[in-house]
């Protein structure tokens, strides 16, 4: 570990702007970028992940290094997925100035982080402060590609944080919520004020910790599972019959996979369980 003083190692609010004003960065709508600049915040973040010193944590859009740093401080290893040129040209100079008694212990991919599927070391954690506009794609890649990631933490919009923590039969509850309940059990783990960031957002922010499980037991492929998900979300206001005529081919095809299924037509598709639409899906596979 570094001599540096915990308190010298982590980014504040000055050092942030300094940072980015030299590297004549603005963080930028187009990717959702909002920089954290607050200590306590990204060490309550590792708090709140579990953390462990032996973990191999993966971290998406680390942007100017402010939680990869508290990661570094904690984990055993970081690997940061980093899409911006500038950004990712930028962060191994700021863990060698601030933690250089880590530096061995970080690995840059510069990349898409929908377009990854290696990654130099097998991670068991993902934490990351999921650019906006991306957050339930880039989560959804990564525990479908990295089936060793045990424990997971995002930061995202708060209205996205409420969908992915959504039980069936709440209003938000969607096709967010279905998919990440394939991975992992999923809940809220709490709420991030808007003047921790630069820019602060026009909206607050939620952690969501999901924890790896088996996926539901079928003989349904994920991919068929995923595509009547999707059907019955495309029109959630009607009955799974009429939603899933489409999928099935008739809406007279539909309703008999739900009945094969033990679900009643006339529900909707905010009121089932991941496991149901498994069922439906096994079911009209059988047909």
């Amino acid at each position: 570990m570094s001599t540096t003083e915990p308190s010298d190692v982590l980014l504040g609010p000055a050092d942030i702007r300094e940072l980015a004003s030299a590297l004549g960065v603005r963080p930028t709508k187009q990717r959702g970028q909002n920089f954290v600049i607050d200590a306590n915040t990204v060490r309550r973040i590792v708090r709140t992940a579990g953390v462990r010193e032996d973990d191999v944590v993966v971290e998406v859009g680390p942007g100017l290094g402010s939680l990869t740093l508290a990661l570094l401080e904690a984990a055993d290893r970081v690997v940061a997925v980093e899409i911006d040129d500038v950004l990712a040209s930028a962060l191994p100079a700021t863990i060698l100035a601030r933690l250089p008694g880590r530096v061995t212990r970080f690995s840059l991919v510069h990349s898409d982080a929908m377009r990854v599927d290696t990654l130099p070391e097998e991670p068991t954690a993902l934490v990351a402060n999921l650019p906006y506009n991306v957050a339930v794609p880039v989560l959804l890649h990564m525990l479908d590609r990295f089936p060793t990631i045990e424990r997971t933490l995002v930061m995202v919009q708060a209205e996205v944080a409420d969908r992915l923590a959504a039980a069936p039969g709440n209003k938000v509850y969607g096709v967010p919520s279905v998919k990440a309940n394939w991975y992992a059990e999923v809940k809220r783990a709490g709420s991030i004020g808007r003047n921790v960031f630069w820019p602060a957002p026009n909206v607050d922010s939620g952690l969501v910790s999901l924890v790896r499980r088996d996926p539901p037991e079928t003989t349904a492929t994920k991919a068929e599972v995923f595509a009547v998900v999707d059907a019955a979300f495309a029109q959630r206001r009607k009955t799974l019959r009429a939603a899933l005529a489409g999928w099935a081919g008739s809406p007279a095809v539909a309703e008999a996979a739900l009945v094969a299924a033990g679900i009643s037509p006339q529900a909707r598709g905010e009121a089932l369980t991941v496991e149901e639409f498994a069922r439906i899906a096994e079911a009209k596979a059988q047909s």
